[in-house]
């Protein structure tokens, strides 16, 4: 297993850089106390996903209060983007800049308040579902073209996918080929486009095109708006090559690019904005430079002289700056709520016992953890494993965590003694880091006040997934953080609780074999209605909370800062990180 897939996240206590697609949101003071009492009753904040009609998704996208073309913004990058081929982009990190460069079929209107509207951004609206979600078929809108002056064509949004089934293509999200072919297997069923041979199960014409899906999908007008499924052109495809130029169709191209040193992206003067309901696009031109380190990115905005006037950082805050920060340029962070929930997993196999597991999760020192990653920044306290930012969302406090973060030992205990199962055995790993070492010593002080026997064991970051991925692995407790690949359930629970996933480098990390909730991931797959099938993953994220397989933690939070030049610094909640496209330079 590999930190290819965009679920993953870190859990690391420092917001520095990553080759994971999410790093945690830990930034903060770690001084914070408000992680006791009055905090602990806090609500998660919540933004809603609805689904938009063809109306909400004509051009242009709302104007931004204030805001007025021109400038040019300068970011701050530890690390470069990895990949800008839409089909090798699956990183949240990578989609912040696809974003603008590469548009999709579907995509997300983002409000002011967070909430998101699934609506047609190539097409001319969310699309049309027959045969209760096998097929599904939409229609460009007219007036789109790439950056040379061609039009985007159904041809180039077949392209899209098909090459994504190229030997070269490694790195993408494969939910659209499996659909496609009815195996994970999918290249022997199909090699790609370039011996001239189509996938028999999308169809064009005119400017219509239409997928014949091997099981029913109806949510797959979210799935769409994924960049590994975006459009590449026909004409212009350079195969291995296009991943240092791809071609754009959004509201800016690419003007240079040095690997790990710099990017400057200039305005595509044929992205229309009446055929865009997403992108704002107000600066003329957007400089990267990679290579700085975020505590130093932080001190120069802080600083906020020259051109850093004019700068964002796309990494968080590091925690041992926020205080600075705080203090000195309160009114140029900004906060939001990300799409990634973190939780500790229990492990079925190694716990069979109910009341075993509650005793853990009682017992949990949820309020001293978020406390050492930087309190509130950290995030708001959890109910389950379905974040917010997911549609049907319920805060549901089955475990009482919202009353009582700290835990409480002596209820833990009094449970297990009533079991007989006082000096019960927990191996807790964690990873090998200075914060994660802290955390260590508050769960096995708690855990050991609750009447376990307490055995730690440190687990080298990097293998982090690929050590709590074994079936065999001996832990009983260790930490997870996922994001859902789109805003509904199924790419939270049918990776994280289908019984078929519990096998070595699988992701349901708890090893939770359940008949019942197979079913429910099944029935809520297959529901048509979108809005009942939000109720069910909703129901869902109760009954797995119920079960035990793991305790809640935070859905976590991103902290960043930016120069005082700059306004409507909004994060993307899709992908973590500053929406480059409604952002303004000040006068």
């Amino acid at each position: 297993m590999s930190f290819s897939r965009r679920n993953f996240l870190i859990a690391t206590g420092v917001a520095a850089a990553s080759t994971t697609v999410l790093s945690a949101c830990s930034s903060g003071n770690s001084s914070s106390s408000g992680d006791t009492g009055k905090q602990g009753a806090a609500k998660a904040q919540t933004a809603t996903v609805k689904i938009g009609t063809a109306e909400d998704s004509k051009g242009p996208a709302p104007e931004v209060s204030g805001a007025k073309k021109g400038g040019k913004v300068y970011l701050l990058n530890d690390d470069d983007f990895s990949h800008l081929d839409p089909q090798r982009v699956y990183y949240a990190w990578n989609s912040l800049a696809a974003i603008v460069l590469s548009r999709t079929l579907t995509g997300y209107k983002v409000n002011d308040d967070g909430s998101m509207t699934l609506v047609g951004d190539l097409a001319t609206d969310v699309g049309t579902m027959k045969d209760g979600g096998k097929t599904w078929t939409f229609t460009l809108k007219d007036g789109i073209k790439w950056e040379d002056g061609s039009d985007v064509t159904v041809d180039d949004a077949r392209h899209g996918i098909e090459r994504a089934f190229a030997s070269f293509i490694t790195e993408g999200a494969t939910y659209v080929p499996n659909w496609l072919t009815g195996t994970q297997d999918y290249r022997k069923s199909y090699p790609g486009p370039y011996d001239g041979k189509h996938l028999k199960s999308i169809e064009t014409t005119g400017k219509t095109i239409t997928f014949h899906l091997s099981e029913a999908r109806p949510d797959f007008n979210y799935v769409l708006a994924m960049h590994s499924y975006a459009p590449t052109p026909v004409k212009l495809d350079t195969k291995q090559n296009y991943d240092k130029k791809p071609v754009s169709n959004g509201p800016y191209k690419i003007q240079s690019h040095v690997t790990d040193k710099s990017m400057v992206l200039v305005r595509n003067e044929h992205w229309d904005p009446n055929t865009d309901p997403i992108r704002n696009a107000y600066p003329d031109e957007f400089d990267f430079t990679f290579g700085i380190q975020a505590d130093t990115a932080a001190d120069r905005i802080i600083a906020d002289t020259g051109n850093d006037q004019y700068a964002v950082s796309w990494r968080t805050v590091p925690q041992a700056k926020v205080p600075q920060a705080t203090a000195k340029a309160k009114d140029r962070l900004f906060e939001g709520l990300s799409s990634g929930t973190s939780v500790y997993w229990i492990n079925q196999t190694t716990v069979p016992d109910m009341k075993v597991r509650e005793a853990i999760i009682r017992a949990f020192p949820t309020a001293a953890i978020r406390s050492l990653q930087g309190g509130e920044h950290r995030g708001d306290y959890a109910t389950g494993i379905m974040s917010p930012l997911v549609a049907g969302y319920k805060s549901q406090d089955v475990w009482g965590k919202l009353k009582n973060p700290a835990g409480d030992p002596a209820a833990a205990k009094a449970i297990l003694q009533k079991a007989g199962k006082l000096g019960t055995k927990i191996v807790y790993a964690y990873q090998d880091d200075p914060i994660q070492a802290k955390i260590k010593v508050v769960v096995q002080n708690a855990l050991t006040a609750a009447g376990f026997t307490v055995v730690t064991k440190a687990v080298d970051s990097t293998t982090w997934y690929d050590q709590t991925g074994k079936l065999n692995s001996g832990f009983d407790i260790f930490w997870g953080g996922w994001s859902s690949d789109w805003p509904t359930g199924y790419s939270v629970f049918q990776p994280l609780f289908e019984g078929d996933q519990v096998r070595d480098e699988g992701t349901n990390y708890c090893h939770l074999k359940n008949a019942d909730v197979d079913a429910a991931i099944k029935a809520a797959t297959a529901e048509v209605d979108q809005n009942k099938a939000n109720e069910m993953w909703a129901a869902l994220d109760k009954q797995v909370t119920e079960l035990g397989t793991f305790i809640p933690d935070v859905y976590m939070k991103r902290l960043y800062i930016h120069g005082s030049k700059l306004g409507n610094l909004k994060m993307d909640p899709n992908f973590d990180g500053c929406m480059l496209y409604k952002m303004y330079v000040k006068a």
